[in-house]
């Protein structure tokens, strides 16, 4: 399913980024050595449920989890990348960690991401990495206009990050976003240019690059959740979720 958004619709959505950004700027911020990774889930719950909105990972129960998730953020630890489950695990200085929250506003959905280092800015191998995920996420919003290609995106993110060194792992990428967390288009984070879904103004993407340093290959905790690199190198990944107006793609999860 693919939705076009109507006007309203995107305002509301403007509304909800906004509370995103707003809520991974401020768990930044509070998370340093000594922080448990549910304390942080207890944290991204207080500040959804006082805002009136919803979790989208609570009930979250996909065909390639072991559902449901449960908990309220995901939060991936050094060599973990993706959808990490919150569990009893302390955060100490140097930790490279990614929160990643979706979550539902007035019946509209946006996702954001955003990598960093616990307690300083890290080896010059993380800092690398993390900035790598961000010049792509830039580069595939950049060709996030009306009449683009998914591919365009696909393509800009993945010339990014093959450039710097990093293999691109395609199974997991963006995607579209509306009244639920997971819509089509997916957006690869490797791809040909002209090729793809016609963007439209009113969609809304969330374009997502993540990469391992030393490899393209993912293994799955016990959890049933949690995706870390095989071998067990660290990781990054960085996240908008993304208007399509006819002026050109507008950020929304920026913190307000």
């Amino acid at each position: 399913m693919i939705e076009i958004l109507n006007p309203t619709e995107l305002r509301r959505a403007e509304d909800c980024g906004a509370l995103v950004g707003t809520i991974l700027h401020t768990l930044k911020g509070r998370a340093a050595a000594g922080t448990n990774l549910l304390e942080i889930d207890g944290w991204a719950k207080a500040m959804i449920l006082d805002a009136g909105a919803e979790s989208c990972y609570v009930d979250y129960a996909p065909s390639f989890g072991r559902g449901p998730f449960g908990h309220y953020i995901c939060t991936s630890v050094n060599d973990a990348v993706l959808h990490g489950r919150p569990r009893d695990q302390v955060l100490a200085d140097g930790d490279l960690l990614t929160l990643d929250l979706a979550i539902s506003l007035g019946g509209v959905v946006t996702d954001s991401a955003i990598s960093f280092v616990v307690g300083g800015a890290g080896t010059a191998e993380d800092r690398a990495m993390i900035e790598s995920t961000e010049r792509a996420l830039a580069a595939g919003i950049e060709q996030a206009r009306p009449g683009a290609r998914i591919g365009d995106i696909s393509h800009a993110v993945g010339t990014v990050l093959t450039g710097d060194g990093y293999r691109v792992n395609t199974e997991f990428g963006g995607h579209g976003v509306g009244s639920t967390m997971h819509q089509d288009p997916h957006i690869a984070n490797s791809g040909r240019p002209g090729r793809g879904y016609t963007l439209r103004p009113g969609l809304l993407l969330a374009i997502e690059p993540w990469v391992m340093a030393d490899t393209d290959e993912l293994v799955t905790d016990a959890d049933g959740w949690t995706l870390r690199s095989a071998t067990g190198a660290r990781t990054a990944h960085s996240e908008h979720t993304v208007a399509i107006t006819p002026d050109g793609p507008k950020i929304l999860t920026l913190p307000a």
